[in-house]
C-alpha cells in the first residue's frame, strides 16, 4: 500500500510548476492544500484560481500579483475601466461564460483579454480561433473578473439595437400576451405595417429593463406625449415622442397585452411576456385608463429574479432576519407584511415563500394578480367578477391539504377571519396589509372586526417596511453635521461617539441623482406574550409600540438611521421615507 501511494504523491509534486509552485514559494498556499485544490478543481472541471479564491484558500489580489510576476504579464485593476461592449461582443457569450475571460481593448488585429490565470492556454486559443485575432493576456483579480463578466453577459443579453430600420431585427424578440403562447405568432403582425412604432415600443420596454425601472408611464396630454420611468421609486422622463403617435403607441401596447383595441372608454388590464434572451423572460402587468386626451398606460415590470435574491440581499438587520427566519420555521401562525404600495411587500413575501418552497411543503397563494411566477407554488389569481374572491380561494385552499398559504392582501373581515382560522388550525399563513407601522397593524385588524383573542393567538410576526434609495458608491461625499443636529434627527450619543460618517448624494454617469438601487428599512415585531396581553386588554397602537420599544424592537425611523449611519443611504433620503 505504501509503495503504491508514494509514486502518486511524487508525481503530484512534480506537477507543481508554474503558478501553483509560485504561490507555494510566496507562502500564499501550503503544498498539501495546493495538491488538494488541484485535485478538487480537476474533479469539478473548474479553474484552479477560481477554486482557490471562491473557497477562501488564497486572496485574489495576491494571486494576481504572483501570476503577473511569474509570467511577466501586465497586471490591471478592473475597477479602473469601463468595458467597451463593442469589444466584448467580439467574443461569444458562451466563451465568456465558459472561460470567465473579459475582452478589454482592440488594437488593430490584437485583442487584449483579462484573465485570472494566464496558464489557461486553452481559453486563449479558443478566442484566437473564434476572432481570428492575436490575443494577449492581462492578469486581473479573479473575484472582480467574475463580477464584470456576469454584468457584461447580462448587458449583452438585454442590449437593444438602435432604431435605424437597417439595424433592427424584430425576430430577436419573443413577445406574447401573458403566459398564453397560443397566439404568439400573431402578435406584431397586426401592426407590421407600422414597424417603426413596433420598434419604438420594444426599445422603450428594453430601456426600462436595462435601467432597472419598476414602472413605465405612457402619458398623453393635449399638446405633448410623455414616457416616464420609475427608477428607485422616482419618476424620470425617458422620451417625448410626437403627440400624433399617442393612439398608435397605445394600440401597439394593447395588441401586445391582448386587450380590446377598439375599447377606449373603460380601463383594461393585461399582461405582456417578453423573452429577451434564452435564459431570461420579463413580464409586464399593463393597465390602461381613459384620460381627457387619450389612454394613459402604466406597465409594471415583473422580474422573477427579484424573488430569488435571497433574504440577505433585502437589507434586514441580523436580529430582524433571525426573527423572520424563526417565524418561517414555525409550522403554524400568521406573518403579516405591511407598508404602502411600492414598498417591497411582494418581494419580502416571495422571498419567504422561496425559502419554504421545498418538495415536502404544499404552498398555495391567492393574489390579485400573481406578479411573479414561482415554480413549485400553486398560484391563483382572484377574480371577483366570477365570484373567486380572496375568501373563496382561501376556503378552497383549506380543502387542498395545504402547509403554507399566502394571501395577497387582507381587505375585509371575511378574508381576515378565514386566514386567522387557518393560522390557528395548523397552517402557516403569510399576507399583507396597508398600515404605517407594525403596532397599527394589530389595531387595524381589530377595527375590521377581528376578535382580539383571535389576533393574540394567531399573529406571530409583523414586518413594516419602506424602500430607501442607496447612495452611489462612485460619487457619494462625506457630510459633517454638529452633534446637536444629529441628536435632533434621532441618533443616540453612542452613535455619535462611535465616529460615524454620514454621506450625501451628488450624482454621476453611473447613477440617478446620486442614488443607485434600493434597500429595505424594516420594523420587525414579534407578537410576544406581553403584546398579546395588551391586545386582549383593549390596548391601542401607542401601548403596543411602547411595549415593543421596551422589548428592543426598532421602529422604522431607528432602522433608517442605522442605514444612514453605516453609509448605505443619506439622511435626506431617510427623512423622506420615514417620520421622526
Amino acid at each position: 500500500m505504501i509503495d503504491n501511494a508514494a509514486p502518486a504523491l511524487s508525481t503530484a509534486r512534480v506537477a507543481l510548476q508554474g503558478l501553483p509552485q509560485r504561490l507555494i514559494q510566496d507562502g500564499l498556499v501550503d503544498e498539501q492544500t495546493m495538491l488538494q485544490a488541484i485535485a478538487a478543481s480537476k474533479e469539478a472541471n473548474s479553474n484552479l484560481v477560481s477554486h482557490l479564491v471562491s473557497n477562501g484558500i488564497a486572496d485574489a489580489r495576491e494571486i494576481a500579483i504572483a501570476a503577473a510576476q511569474e509570467f511577466g504579464v501586465p497586471l490591471l485593476d478592473l475597477e479602473s475601466i469601463v468595458p467597451d461592449m463593442d469589444v466584448v461582443k467580439l467574443v461569444s457569450d458562451k466563451l465568456l461564460q465558459k472561460h470567465r475571460v473579459m475582452p478589454l481593448v482592440r488594437r488593430g488585429k490584437r485583442l487584449f483579454v483579462a484573465v485570472s490565470d494566464p496558464t489557461s492556454l486553452h481559453s486563449i486559443d479558443e478566442i484566437k480561433f473564434q476572432t481570428g485575432m492575436s490575443v494577449e493576456a492581462v492578469v486581473v483579480e479573479d473575484d472582480k473578473l467574475q463580477q464584470i463578466v456576469g454584468r457584461a453577459i447580462e448587458q449583452v443579453d438585454t442590449q437593444m439595437p438602435g432604431l435605424a430600420d437597417d439595424d433592427l431585427d424584430l425576430e430577436n424578440l419573443d413577445v406574447s400576451g401573458g403566459d398564453d403562447d397560443a397566439e404568439k405568432d400573431n402578435v406584431g403582425r397586426d401592426d407590421v405595417e407600422d414597424a417603426p412604432i413596433v420598434r419604438f415600443v420594444n426599445k422603450v420596454l428594453l430601456d426600462a429593463i436595462k435601467k432597472g425601472a419598476s414602472d413605465i408611464h405612457f402619458e398623453p396630454y393635449e399638446k405633448m406625449y410623455r414616457i416616464r420611468l420609475r427608477i428607485d421609486g422616482m419618476l424620470k422622463e425617458l422620451a417625448s415622442p410626437p403627440v400624433q403617435l399617442a393612439v398608435k403607441i397605445s394600440a401597439r401596447i394593447k395588441v401586445m397585452s391582448r386587450l380590446d383595441i377598439a375599447e377606449r372608454r373603460v380601463p383594461q388590464d393585461g399582461r405582456i411576456k417578453m423573452r429577451i434572451s434564452k435564459n431570461r423572460a420579463i413580464d409586464f402587468r399593463v393597465s390602461t385608463c381613459p384620460t381627457l386626451f387619450g389612454e394613459k398606460i402604466v406597465a409594471r415590470i415583473l422580474d422573477p429574479s427579484s424573488a430569488m435574491l435571497g433574504i440577505d440581499a433585502l437589507g434586514y438587520e441580523p436580529f430582524q432576519k433571525k426573527l423572520y427566519m424563526d417565524a418561517l420555521s414555525r409550522p403554524h401562525g400568521m406573518i403579516l407584511v405591511t407598508g404602502p404600495t411600492g414598498s417591497g411587500k411582494t418581494v419580502s413575501l416571495y422571498t419567504g415563500l422561496n425559502i419554504l418552497n421545498k418538495e415536502d411543503t404544499n404552498i398555495s397563494t391567492a393574489e390579485d394578480p400573481a406578479e411573479i411566477n414561482l415554480p413549485g407554488v400553486n398560484q391563483v389569481n382572484v377574480n371577483p367578477k366570477v365570484g373567486l374572491t380572496f375568501a373563496g380561494a382561501l376556503r378552497a385552499f383549506l380543502r387542498q391539504d395545504p402547509d403554507v398559504i399566502m394571501v395577497g392582501e387582507i381587505r375585509d373581515l371575511e378574508t381576515a377571519e378565514i386566514a386567522i382560522k387557518a393560522a390557528q388550525t395548523g397552517h402557516l399563513v403569510l399576507s399583507t396589509l396597508h398600515t404605517n407601522d407594525a403596532p397599527k397593524t394589530l389595531t387595524r385588524l381589530i377595527d375590521m372586526g377581528v376578535k382580539p383573542y383571535a389576533i393574540a393567538t394567531s399573529v406571530s410576526l409583523i414586518i413594516a417596511q419602506r424602500l430607501a434609495r442607496k447612495l452611489c458608491n462612485a460619487c457619494k461625499v462625506r457630510v459633517d453635521l454638529p452633534a446637536e443636529a444629529l441628536l435632533k434627527e434621532g441618533f443616540t450619543q453612542a452613535d455619535i461617539d462611535s465616529g460615524m460618517t454620514l454621506y450625501k448624494a451628488v450624482g454621476c454617469n453611473q447613477c440617478t441623482d446620486g442614488y443607485k438601487g434600493r434597500c429595505g428599512i424594516y420594523q420587525v415585531m414579534e407578537v410576544t406574550d406581553a403584546i398579546g396581553r395588551i391586545i386582549l386588554q383593549g390596548g391601542n397602537a401607542v401601548d403596543i409600540a411602547d411595549e415593543a420599544e421596551k422589548e428592543g424592537v426598532w421602529d422604522l425611523r431607528r432602522a433608517g438611521l442605522e442605514k444612514a449611519r453605516v453609509g448605505i443611504t443619506s439622511l435626506d433620503e431617510i427623512n423622506q421615507c420615514t417620520v421622526e
